[in-house]
Parts: C-alpha cells; structure tokens; sequence
C-alpha cells in the first residue's frame, strides 16, 4: 500500500460563519494542495471537511498519516468516539446528539478504506505544513466575507 501523508486545517470568521479548509497531500517527491469554503459554517465542519476532501481524492486505498491541528477530529478517530456516536445513533456517551453526523458519517467509510494514522500537531506552531494549511483555509474564508 502506498503510503500518503496528509496535512489538515480549518478556519472558520466568527462561530459560525464562513469558514476555509486547507489540506496537503505528499506521497514521494509529489505535493498537492487543495482548499475550499463555505458561507455559512463552523470551525469543526472545516476542519472535518479538509480531512474528507483529502481522502476522498485517493485514487486507490492507502495507509495515510494524517496530521490535523483539531483535537475534536484527531480525538474523535483515535479514541474510537466518532465510531461510538455511529453505533449510537450519533448519540455521544453523554445522551446529546453527536454535531456534524453527516461529515463524521463520511469520515468514517473514508477511514473503512484507508489505514488513517492519526498525529496531533501543535496550531500556530513550528510546523510549516499546519502552518500552510491554515493560510489556505484562512485565504478561503476571507474569499466569502
């Protein structure tokens, strides 16, 4: 299996608002950047959406170091939570409905396919990929204002 590294962001103007996402895919010597938006959303639907968006590019199922800045996204793959809120009618373990079901719903069959190994990066940090990711999705969002 080939073996992609993903960078991942979100940003969102006001909670909700419009919002950007940005992602970066490498695999060898090739980089690819992607970036989208949306009007009127929240930080957390970005930064699911530049997860998706990144895997959902694939061409062929892969083991995937993904690499995201969001605790929600990378706490809810790697503790099994995201996974629970489906088994559960997207009910959380605290009986309030799950946010975003449509996306974590997504995310998950994407995670079906390929191998996602999850890593937490520091936002606003050292890393220079985070760091881009969040200029294209802050570029994005400032697009729609």
């Amino acid at each position: 299996m080939k073996i992609v590294t993903i960078y991942t962001d979100g940003a969102c103007s006001g909670n909700p608002g419009p919002g950007g996402w940005g992602a970066i895919l490498q695999y060898g010597d090739h980089t690819r950047e992607l970036s989208g938006g949306e009007k009127d959303t929240t930080n957390n639907r970005m930064e699911l959406t530049g997860v998706i968006r990144a895997l959902q590019i694939l061409r062929e199922p892969c083991i995937v170091e993904l690499y995201s800045d969001s605790k929600y996204v990378i706490d809810a793959l790697s503790k099994g939570w995201a996974k629970g809120w489906r088994a559960r009618g997207w009910i959380k373990s605290d009986k309030k409905p799950a946010l975003n079901p449509d996306l974590w719903g997504t995310l998950l069959d994407l995670c079906e396919v390929h191998q996602v190994r999850t890593h937490w990066v520091k936002g606003h940090a050292e890393n220079p990929f985070n760091n881009r990711c969040d200029q294209l999705a802050v570029s994005e969002w400032q697009k729609l204002k």
